[in-house]
């Protein structure tokens, strides 16, 4: 998408200094932040009516090439896909050379499943090509341990110290808290971070305590969607790798097969981009399934957590 003529959010019709310095508080500091938000977004941060917010969104679009690209362009932009690997040479393989930026990957399965493990491995690995990339760290059920971070990096060969540095850990302590942090992300990339990871470990552990009962099943549904929404954003417009791991429920109505089926329904399921079903193995090993993918077909690998990382069997 490129910019038509170089205008600033003061040029759009009805932007004043005032209603800019608000847009500019609440993240909308640029046409392209203007141009792919919902007229009620820019009410809720500037205080201006619903007309006027849509006057302002259509002069953003109108001002940005935002219509149709050719398949060659998107192959081109493809290009800066980056894949962060895991360690272990068949679960990179499973994913075709690792972790994808630009993405959404989820992984779900029973406690003890390496899910946590694999969000550590991801802040230490994103670092091993790129020095000065940052991971971001929600923490919504008090699982981030800087101890790990230091047997990961040192089997990694990296500087505890310094990989330590890299990372930004919040802990979330309900849904909101949970959302607004996910937005503070482009904070970071304001302030100078290049932020190639960012893990939500558990996505769906609060919504799951604070939303109970069928009756507020479409609540929970949709505040879910809008936090997806907006880590798809992140992932898009940052070039970053998006990981979140989901808690699993058992299905009383399985007879035959696993059981086992992932919390938050269709929501989260057609909002990722790539989902990995992790199960305990034999002997101490771990199972990862590549359940959906756009591009790579369903497949199965086997790998071992160690001191150092994951390692394949």
């Amino acid at each position: 998408m490129t910019m038509a003529k170089e205008l600033s959010i003061e040029d759009l019709p009805g932007v004043g200094a005032a209603t800019a310095e608000k847009l500019v508080s609440g993240g909308y500091d640029n046409l392209m932040s203007i141009a792919v938000s919902t007229p009620g977004e820019l009410v809720d941060a500037s205080g201006v009516t619903e007309t006027a917010a849509r006057k302002m969104i259509q002069a953003a679009r109108a001002n940005m090439d935002m219509g149709f690209q050719t398949g060659e362009d998107l192959l081109a932009k493809r290009d800066r896909v980056i894949k962060i690997p895991t360690g272990s040479s068949s679960f990179d393989t499973m994913l075709h050379g690792g972790f994808e930026t630009g993405a959404i990957t989820e992984c779900y399965g029973q406690y003890g499943s390496s899910k946590t493990q694999i969000a550590h491995i991801l802040c230490v690995s994103c670092q091993v090509h790129e020095p000065d990339a940052v991971a971001v760290f929600i923490d919504t059920e008090n699982t981030f341990r800087p101890e790990r971070i230091i047997q990961i990096a040192q089997g990694m060969g990296l500087d505890p110290d310094v990989v330590l540095k890299n990372i930004r850990v919040a802990r979330a302590f309900n849904s909101d808290h949970q959302m607004l942090l996910a937005e503070k992300v482009d904070d970071l990339v304001k302030e100078g971070s290049k932020v190639r990871v960012i893990v939500v470990d558990s996505l769906t552990a609060h919504f799951r305590a604070e939303f109970v009962g069928r009756g507020t099943l479409a609540e929970r549904q949709q505040k879910l969607n809008k936090h997806m929404h907006v880590l798809a954003k992140m992932a898009d417009l940052h070039n970053a790798c998006v990981y979140v791991t989901n808690q699993v429920m058992a299905k009383p109505d399985a007879f035959f097969g696993d059981p086992t089926e992932a919390i938050g329904g269709n929501i989260v399921a057609h909002n990722s981009t790539f989902r990995i079903y992790l199960r305990k193995g034999k002997k101490g090993t771990r199972v990862a399934k590549l359940v959906d993918s756009p591009n790579l077909p369903d497949t199965e690998c086997i790998y071992q957590v160690t001191d150092s990382g994951i390692i394949d069997v």
